[in-house]
């Protein structure tokens, strides 16, 4: 691949797999419960787990029981004459292995001692992975260094044969990568997260259910203060579902509940639906309507990722063809993404901050999750951090 971001050759692979083996096989795939119908969406759940997902069009009624809270704690603080103080909001994106950016950018933060601690984490695909890291701050930035400057590609995925593409659900096994968040995801990790969540501070995840062909997002915090003895498990599941790209890793099932009735959910990576997402604003308008609340006043993106498209000869081959459709979808929606967000924050009154992977980057991907070439993206970031030049205000008008 030529020079650029690289999380886009993966999904590429899976993708060109399965559209070359569509008309190949009339099989009725791998077993699975059905899926939830459209008449049990509301009530399908996790038993013990209240609130721990909802969709992005939707209302939640335990986020909403959250901002209330937070909206009580305010007042009262207002009350004793203490001043608001700002909240920040972190957006992290897709991209793959183009995470290590994003790593290096937040340590090297942490290094210059202005970092501030994040009320609301929000993270899809690679931004999932590396959000827990960024939620809980600096004490966990010897470990997301390490995720994102040592592993390679036997801890993330292991290729099927191409006849996987016909017979399975998928050209690759995600057990490496299931491996890789169970190692840092503990019960440890378990525990402060409920904690924050209980002392006012969100993390949320995306991905995408493929029954429904709908964003989803889950609450973190939630999940982890419910106390189930499947909370650990289901939150790495999340992370999981979030980072697996279609083609290339299998879906994620998750098993629910609705009216006695067993189904099951297939979940991929959020980037299917967007490829970051900011605090759900619907969620947020329901709030104020019930009590006027200040909004966070500063937002932070992070896009693993360069926003301007890498020009490249296309040749004239049906492979070749639906490879540039698939890159062009996902640069596409990136730079859609971020400009929406950030039309969004100017209409809210927010303090809107970019980071991205920019055109002096030009080190060469050559493989996926390539060693060397992450710990280039990841010393890159701290470069840029250092030189007060990763942040901007508004997006790249040719983005």
């Amino acid at each position: 691949m030529a020079e650029g971001t690289g999380g886009v050759t993966l999904a590429r692979r899976g993708v060109l797999g399965l559209a070359t083996a569509a008309g190949l096989s009339a099989c009725a795939g791998l077993p699975r419960l059905p899926a939830v119908p459209e008449t049990l969406a509301q009530r399908a759940d996790f038993p013990g787990i209240p609130g721990a997902r909802f969709y992005v069009d939707e209302e939640d009624a335990e986020l909403l029981r959250w901002l209330q809270e937070q909206q009580r704690r305010a007042a009262i603080a207002r009350a004793a004459g203490r001043p608001d103080n700002p909240a920040d909001v972190l957006v992290l994106s897709g991209g793959g292995e183009d995470g290590a950016f994003g790593a290096g950018l937040l340590t090297e933060w942490t290094g210059q001692g202005t970092r501030p601690e994040f009320r609301v984490v929000t993270g899809i695909s690679t931004g999932a992975l590396t959000a827990p890291f960024a939620f809980l701050g600096p004490s966990r930035d010897a470990h997301l260094r390490e995720v994102y400057t040592t592993i390679d590609i036997s801890r993330v995925l292991a290729w099927r044969q191409w006849t996987a593409a016909v017979f399975d659900d998928a050209l690759g096994d995600s057990t490496p990568l299931a491996a890789t968040i169970a190692r840092f995801v503990d019960a440890g990790m378990l525990a402060e997260i409920a904690a924050a969540y209980d002392a006012g501070r969100l993390l949320l995840i995306g991905t995408t259910d493929l029954d429904a062909r709908r964003g989803v997002i889950w609450n973190i915090g939630a999940i982890a203060r419910s106390g189930s003895p499947q909370a650990l498990e289901l939150v790495r599941k999340v992370l999981l579902a979030s980072a697996s790209i279609p083609g290339a890793f299998p879906p994620v099932m998750f098993d629910v509940e609705a009216d006695g009735r067993r189904f099951q959910e297939m979940h991929v990576d959020g980037g299917a639906v967007a490829q970051l997402f900011l605090f759900p604003m619907r969620v947020a308008a329901a709030a104020r309507a019930r009590e006027p609340k200040r909004a966070p006043t500063r937002v932070w993106v992070i896009r693993n990722g360069k926003l301007r498209p890498q020009r490249q000869t296309t040749p004239r081959r049906t492979i070749a063809v639906l490879a540039a459709t698939v890159s062009t979808l996902t640069q596409a929606s990136g730079s859609y993404d971020v400009t929406r967000i950030w039309l969004r924050a100017r209409g809210a009154g927010l303090a809107f901050h970019l980071a991205y992977v920019g055109e002096d980057f030009a080190v060469p991907y050559e493989t996926a999750f390539d060693p060397a070439y992450m710990r280039a993206l990841f010393d890159y970031g701290q470069a840029r951090m250092r030189a007060g030049t990763a942040w901007t205000s508004t997006p790249p008008a040719e983005a």
